[in-house]
């Protein structure tokens, strides 16, 4: 499987955005998934939406 540079740039804006934005912290599983989730959606992370998932029960 390979990525195109057009992949590999919307993934590094996407790093940038979601740590600049307050999903920096990866103490759970919640927040890692939060992480994730704000790389690939980075855009709507632009727009304001929160993508911070609840804490997780265990």
């Amino acid at each position: 499987m390979r990525i195109s540079l057009f992949g590999l740039i919307y993934l590094a804006i996407g790093v940038v955005v979601a740590l600049t934005n307050g999903y920096n912290s990866v103490a759970g599983v919640s927040e890692i998934l939060s992480l994730i989730i704000a790389v690939v959606l980075w855009p709507a992370v632009l727009f304001g939406v929160d993508l911070h998932l609840p804490p997780i029960a265990t």
